[in-house]
């Protein structure tokens, strides 16, 4: 294939050579309701094992964390706690993407600063495993039976993935 100079901008776009045949693409329709992907999911539920005690002795289990963005994992580089202190990275981090946590009116990484160590350690293994694996759960089926049904692909503990 050569490249030929685009039209618009100058940019370079490929030309396939005469004596190579051209593959024809089919016509573009209009999605039915039926060829729609299913919209994704971006926030996850959870429920700490301790919970987080607010100042006037309310414990907070149940919350909601959604997917990070790029913006969500660069902004903290530049706060100063996390260039002093690298660890705290993950506090900010998680402070940024959790939408929800009891009845809380808003959580930030002071809330998360608070928090049982255990709990911090349970919310940066769910960090990972909705954002790196994509989801905490598949499909299988049974080798003997060919039932099919769903594993957990988080660990059972603490940290464990």
């Amino acid at each position: 294939m050569r490249r030929t100079a685009g039209r618009a901008g100058g940019a370079a776009t490929a030309e396939a050579p005469p004596s190579e045949p051209v593959a024809s693409q089919p016509p573009e329709t209009p999605m039915s309701p039926a060829s729609t992907v299913a919209a994704l999911r971006t926030e996850f539920a959870f429920e700490l094992p301790r919970g987080y005690v607010d100042e006037s002795g309310t414990v907070h289990r149940a919350g909601t964390m959604r997917l990070s963005t790029a913006r969500d994992e660069l902004v903290p580089l530049r706060d100063m706690r996390v260039q002093e202190n690298p660890a705290y990275l993950s506090v900010v981090l998680l402070g940024r993407v959790i939408t929800r946590l009891g009845t809380l009116p808003s959580v930030h990484d002071g809330v998360v600063e608070s928090m049982f160590a255990s709990d911090l350690a349970f919310l940066q293994d769910f960090y990972r495993q909705i954002n790196a694996e994509g989801h905490t759960r598949a499909a299988v089926a049974c080798p003997h039976c060919s039932e099919p049904f769903e594993v957990e692909l988080a660990g059972s503990r603490l940290g464990e993935s």
